[in-house]
């Protein structure tokens, strides 16, 4: 589904970034430096922001031609494909890495890890990682998730280790293990609700509902003192094919 397109410079500048040591933790599993890296979804290139730092070359499949443009800008280095990981052919004998950032969960859950499997090389690894946004006060998370019921209470989160347990049932890898990284973000009012703004549950309800929710958030906020701040869990889920 291609909501993001409509918010490319919001999502380019509301979303954080990952940890540097994520790099680290995947060269690290991988035993070396990859000779070639595919990333799916890459969207505007948070997550290429670290696997370009591998050292290797860096293939991005985005589906969305506005997301895919914004990447190709900021990363003239990167080879970007346009269209879905279900259309992309890899090549023969497989990919070495393959990784996603933040994307996971578009793919077909009937099918996505024994594409993965298919387009690894032997020995390759997988590489998911995304992040979890709780937040560091209770009480602000308990105000904010009343806020959010109120407007729709059939949302619900992914568990933050959700994407671990996809892989290690789905069988197709060994090895399956994940590394957790946290820190906190404080955010002013008008960053967190620009962050809010780009969610995919956020962007595929009605503007009416929109709008609503995001007064709601403002006014919750202001309660709070003009900030909030995030608890930001980083998953990394790593996989290799036999």
């Amino acid at each position: 589904m291609n909501v993001f397109g409509s918010v490319v410079d919001r999502y380019d500048t509301a979303r954080p970034g990952y940890p540097p040591e994520l790099a680290d933790a995947i060269a690290g599993y991988h035993g070396s430096t990859p000779s070639r890296v595919v990333e799916i979804g890459a969207g505007t290139g948070k997550g290429t922001e670290v696997l370009v730092t591998l050292a290797a070359p860096v293939t991005c499949i985005e589906p969305d031609p506005r997301m895919a443009a914004r990447l190709a800008s900021k990363f003239p280095q990167a080879q970007v494909l346009i269209g879905t990981f279900e259309q992309w052919r890899p090549p023969p004998g497989g990919v070495p890495l393959l990784a996603c950032a933040m994307a996971w969960h578009w793919l077909d859950p009937v099918t996505r890890n024994a594409k993965a499997r298919a387009a690894l090389a032997a020995g390759g690894t997988l590489a998911l990682f995304g992040h979890r946004y709780g937040y560091a006060d209770p009480d602000q998370a308990a105000a904010i998730r009343t806020a959010l019921d109120a407007l729709d209470p059939t949302a619900t989160d992914r568990p933050a280790d959700w994407m671990y347990h996809d892989v290690l049932a789905a069988g197709e890898l060994t090895d399956v293990h994940v590394e957790r990284f946290r820190r906190r973000l404080p955010l002013t009012r008008d960053a967190y609700l620009a962050l809010v703004s780009t969610f995919g549950p956020f962007l595929t309800r009605p503007p009416d509902l929109q709008r609503q929710g995001l007064d709601a958030l403002g006014r919750l906020v202001d309660d709070f003192g003009g900030t909030v701040t995030l608890d930001l869990l980083t998953t990394l889920t790593l996989g290799r094919a036999a």
